[in-house]
């Protein structure tokens, strides 16, 4: 029993989907598409750079979702991999659009609509540079929850990522960012720094939820072809009604990956295909449960050795 994930930003590559565009007409014309409804030319953002374009929240967000799905309709269309045979489909954050759309419960035009006024919801939410993402190594969630409540009075920043064993993203303000990373030093926790310019998955980004609410409300969606595992509550949803609500939520609320992936493999999953740019997701299932098997979907190659396996 197998299931695919979506990956999200961070996973972003200059030229990324190359061999795909170059290979399939509809292929590219997914890309002219994207252009078109995006107003700018994506694919040269994607293809060319520079990485500091490409890695803006409002060009990240729909490259990564452009990769994704048109791996997905690859496999779709060329082999015989009958991909809507998986038991749940599964994306981190900006991925779960992906899994959406992937499952027919967004069509490619709504997602794209979607995406563009997310990334840029997400990127005005808070002043360029106030905020800050780090990620906590070698720590539980239990682990930073006791470090942020022994220190309320230094600083407040929340939990955004519950990644894997090991492995915690938290959001805030810089400054309160820089008074966890002197505690964190003192306490010899290591830590990485994420290049974003904005905290995603916290209250901080009250603005975008209230401007994505009303944009996702009038949005249609169907009831997905497979269940789709929610970021927020960490199981499956098959409902529109239930995915819509849960999507505005997102937002703010932190992505339960860890327990995602381990209440799939509670249900049955013991496979994954992780379908889109980079293997960030791979890494992290890795960390969560050494003994199911893991496929990334990059290329052609991939593609091949997918059905060969």
């Amino acid at each position: 029993m197998f299931s695919i994930l979506f990956p999200g930003q961070g996973s972003q590559n200059i030229g990324m989907g190359k061999e795909l565009f170059q290979n399939f007409d509809y292929v590219k014309n997914y890309f002219d598409e994207a252009n078109e409804l995006l107003n700018k030319n994506l694919t040269d953002i994607i293809f060319n750079g520079p990485k500091n374009v490409l890695d803006q929240t409002e060009n990240t967000q729909p490259a990564v979702f452009l990769i994704s799905y048109s791996i997905f309709k690859v496999i779709e269309t060329e082999t015989q991999f009958n991909i809507k045979q998986a038991k749940y489909f599964a994306g981190h954050s900006l991925g779960e659009y992906s899994a959406l759309c992937c499952a027919d419960a967004l069509s490619f035009e709504q997602t794209i609509r979607l995406l563009k006024y997310r990334g840029q919801s997400m990127q005005n939410a808070v002043p360029n540079g106030k905020g800050g993402m780090i990620a906590i190594l070698g720590q539980s969630l239990e682990d930073v929850t006791k470090i942020f409540k022994d220190n309320e009075k230094k600083f407040l920043c929340y939990i955004a990522n519950d990644n894997s064993n090991g492995q915690i993203v938290v959001s805030g303000e810089k400054k309160h960012l820089q008074n966890l990373q002197q505690e964190l030093k003192i306490k010899n926790i290591k830590f990485v720094n994420i290049p974003v310019s904005a905290p995603f998955h916290c209250p901080l980004m009250k603005n975008a939820t209230v401007k994505m609410k009303e944009v996702i409300l009038e949005t249609k969606f169907n009831n997905p072809l497979v269940d789709i595992v929610s970021n927020v509550t960490a199981n499956p949803l098959n409902v529109a009604d239930d995915i819509k609500k849960y999507l505005i939520q997102q937002i703010e609320k932190p992505v339960r990956w860890r327990e995602s992936v381990n209440n799939m493999i509670n249900l049955g999953v013991n496979s994954f295909i992780e379908m889109g740019p980079g293997k960030v997701l791979s890494g992290l299932v890795k960390r969560i449960d050494r003994n199911v098997k893991i496929n990334q979907v990059n290329n052609l190659l991939d593609t091949k050795n997918l059905l060969n396996d």
